[in-house]
């Protein structure tokens, strides 16, 4: 059964990785949460004190971060360390959560993530989410999905997933947040998002993580047999 490359692109909170760590797991594949990437570089700005609007600082500062996937045993998925440090519960915080997308739109940091994405694709048998895998990292991957949901939905989603780590937070605060976002994200200059011409929808308002898992294997078995 050959390998192939498998991009997963879409709106925040539409359970991008949710649906990637289910299929990486099926198929025995490597999972990469490209957004973690961008993530963990914003918590090294903001940690640092870096002026993101200062090209010249920003390249200085890329110099002096290393990412890397490692995988845990425990929760059966890979997570992101920065500079050797674990970082995969701090980098989800609402407050990197504000900044990731501006920090995520310099030109020079999206050529840091691309470059080290690229390299983990070499061999295939890959999964990876994030904005522009299917349009940019990987434009020639044999399975593009682009996933989308219901503004409302996807709000709730995010709300439940971020009071259980703090209660103050409002259901305000996260859909303005991901409004934001949105915005950001397809309207930046380099590599906004968007839906690669071969991607295939897949809109998960009214499925349940089951009927969405079962529906992308079904084009997943297409593509390997």
């Amino acid at each position: 059964m050959k390998k192939i490359i498998i991009t997963i692109d879409g709106w925040s909170s539409c359970g991008k990785s949710t649906l990637a760590k289910q299929l990486a797991k099926k198929l025995g594949y490597l999972y990469v949460d490209s957004g973690a990437m961008y993530r963990a570089v914003t918590l090294f700005f903001l940690r640092n004190h870096i002026d993101w609007t200062d090209k010249k600082e920003v390249k200085k500062a890329l110099n002096s971060i290393k990412l890397k996937f490692v995988f845990n045993p425990k929760s059966k998925v890979s997570e992101i360390f920065l500079n050797d440090e674990n970082v995969e519960y701090l980098i989800r915080d609402m407050v990197v959560a504000e900044k990731v997308s501006d920090v995520a739109a310099i030109k020079g940091v999206r050529q840091f993530a691309v470059a080290q994405q690229r390299k983990m694709g070499t061999k295939k048998g890959i999964i990876m989410d994030g904005r522009d895998i299917g349009t940019v990292v990987f434009p020639k991957a044999e399975l593009k999905i682009f996933m989308t949901a219901d503004n409302a939905v996807r709000t709730e989603r995010r709300f439940k997933e971020l009071y259980e780590k703090n209660p103050n937070i409002t259901i305000e605060e996260v859909k303005n947040n991901l409004e934001m976002r949105d915005y950001i994200d397809s309207h930046r200059k380099v590599s906004p998002l968007k839906k690669a011409k071969d991607a295939i929808e897949l809109n998960n308002t009214n499925l349940t993580e089951n009927q969405q898992f079962r529906k992308a294997m079904e084009w997943v078995q297409q593509k390997i047999s």
